[in-house]
């Protein structure tokens, strides 16, 4: 054999020793994926392979599942967040199937770095094994022989929740699922946020950095499906919550021909809707939680809630529960509301609650099981701690089962917001003072009003009582001003036995004493007295005798001097 012939021979037992390739959309035994080959899903959609997110060196590589038809890389799953392998020059990380079911990923130095650690598969036969499929959903999926689903990435989630994905916790285990944030733009590793269900509740999901509550959804109220229309990219988004003897879980879908979307939570803490714009080949972002400050987990303190039903132009804002007050009246306006709110007036355990509806329901509640409303309401009012209490009929939701939903509270109310009334939101009963029978306070309006009007009645009473006294003397001095000026009666009858003094006159006018005296002419002089003269005048048929005041000016008041005399002094 020539040595053409001896190498052309070599070439056909090199190529015969290595693996064959993996079908387009699945991962077999005995046919592992090398660094530089991809996986696509049977749509097209998806594609699973190795990526560098960093110029690093030597590079850093991640097993990774990333959309397949858009320009930009955008991954949504990763194998191993914790330990990248490395990319040597002579060999490279690879991704096989075992016999036994399991994926296995391998550095360049053949070392194993993670496996799905799938256990209890079926031997597999002669005739078929199994494989590993990429779904069109980005659903990486390990079936046995039969088809039986061993494996998913959907039930190990990062950072993306897709159409389909279940986020859920196990009722027998408290187990299940949370979203997990990148450590930073181009950095896969764990980061310090996750999102998820809280299994101490079953009933309500939480945004954590690391073990710290950063926003929190409110307690499940029953409902099972709600859509929301997208105004500006035309999609429809389904959200479901399933709840059954085993799980609680929530999921999501797009009505057919919507743009990719999926729910990202970032590196900054930040839970995003987004959907993948064509035109301007970029991820919009049609939803941001927490959205404002004012959402944070207990931004408004104690007591305090966050009122998100303002107008879209406005900025929501730390609002105090009625019957509460600013803890800190300096530090709320300033803008400050870590303290939240105290109670005006303090509460007996007879007082009544108040229904305030449209609330998303505090946190740290007790779940009370197998209640109906007015036990529920029974459960509260007969704790003289508990300081509310919430609802909710959960029978469309479960086919058997506890079907109701009684939360109360026994301390502080923490973390509310108004959202208003619809989905999602609770009328909360809220224990306070002054409550009348029907449940409503009394305003600080009506405590401030009934005393300040009882007080201007009894100053009305008094002000009557006086202005009838100086009315019933009036009519009196009237009475001997007519029996006087109009010739009606004499001196004598008023007399020595009638006395009357400093009556006034103030019908009688200066002029018309002046006119009678001939502006008190020397020839009606009858005398002088101390502080004036004295004339004579005829008033009102009858005639006086008039002293005037020698320090006066024009005007003055008249009064009788001497009723049996009938002299008038004007001074």
């Amino acid at each position: 054999m020539d040595q053409s012939a001896a190498a052309f021979a070599s070439i056909v037992v090199l190529l015969l020793l290595l693996p064959p390739c993996a079908p387009d959309d699945r991962l077999v035994p005995g046919k592992p994926l090398s660094a530089a080959a991809t996986i696509i899903s049977d749509g097209g959609v998806f594609a699973l392979g190795f990526f560098s997110p960093s110029n690093s060196t030597p590079e850093k590589m991640y097993l990774g599942i990333w959309y397949n038809d858009i320009p930009r890389r955008t991954v949504v799953w990763v194998a191993d967040q914790e330990t990248p392998v490395t990319n040597g020059t002579s060999s490279a990380p690879t991704l096989s199937l075992t016999n036994s079911s399991n994926l296995v990923l391998s550095d360049a130095d053949g070392h194993v770095r993670w496996t799905t650690n799938v256990t209890g598969a079926d031997s597999p036969t002669a005739a078929a094994g199994p494989a590993a499929v990429l779904l069109n959903t980005g659903n990486l999926v390990i079936r046995s022989p039969n088809g039986t689903t061993l494996w998913q990435s959907f039930e190990h989630p990062t950072d993306s929740f897709l159409p389909g994905m279940k986020i859920r916790i196990t009722y027998r285990t408290r187990a299940g699922e949370r979203l997990v944030s990148w450590k930073g733009p181009d950095d896969p590793s764990r980061g310090s946020f996750t999102y998820g269900g809280d299994p101490d509740t079953f009933l309500q999901v939480f945004l954590l950095n690391g073990t710290r509550p950063v926003n929190r959804n409110g307690p499940w109220t029953g409902y099972m499906v709600s859509s929301q229309y997208q105004a500006n990219t035309s999609d429809i988004i389904y959200f479901a919550i399933v709840n059954n003897d085993e799980e609680i879980y929530m999921t999501f879908s797009v009505s057919d021909g919507s743009p990719h979307t999926r729910y990202v939570l970032t590196y900054a803490g930040k839970y995003q809707l987004q959907s993948w714009d064509n035109s301007s080949s970029a991820w919009a972002v049609l939803g941001e939680w927490p959205t404002w400050d004012c959402n944070l987990y207990g931004y408004c303190g104690p007591y305090g809630y966050c009122d998100d039903t303002a107008a879209k132009e406005a900025v929501p804002t730390c609002k105090c529960l009625a019957g509460f007050e600013p803890a800190s009246t300096e530090e709320w306006n300033s803008g400050r509301f870590s303290r939240g709110c105290r109670r005006k007036e303090a509460v007996q355990c007879g007082d009544r609650f108040l229904a305030v509806p449209g609330m998303k329901s505090p946190d740290k509640f007790v779940l009370v099981a197998n209640r109906t409303f007015d036990a529920c309401a029974a459960e509260c009012s007969s704790n003289c701690s508990c300081v509310a209490y919430a609802y909710a009929n959960l029978s469309s939701s479960r086919a058997k089962g506890d079907m109701t939903r009684c939360l109360v509270w026994s301390g502080e109310l923490i973390d509310t917001e108004k959202v208003g009334e619809g989905l999602g939101s609770d009328t909360i009963y809220v224990r306070l003072a002054g409550l009348d029978a029907g449940g409503r306070t009394k305003s600080n309006a009506v405590k401030i009003v009934l005393p300040v009007l009882a007080s201007c009645i009894l100053i009305i009473l008094c002000i009557s009582i006086v202005w009838l006294k100086i009315k019933g003397k009036k009519r009196n001095r009237e009475k001997y001003r007519k029996q006087i000026l109009d010739g009606m009666s004499t001196s004598e009858e008023i007399g020595e036995g009638n006395p009357v003094h400093d009556l006034e006159f103030p019908f009688v006018r200066f002029e018309d004493i002046a006119l009678a005296t001939h502006d008190f002419s020397e020839a009606y002089k009858i005398g002088q007295g101390g502080f004036g003269k004295v004339y004579k005048a005829m008033l009102g048929g009858q005639e006086v005798a008039v002293k005037r005041h020698g320090t006066c000016g024009r005007k003055g008041r008249l009064r009788i001097w001497q009723t049996h005399q009938s002299w008038i002094v004007a001074y």
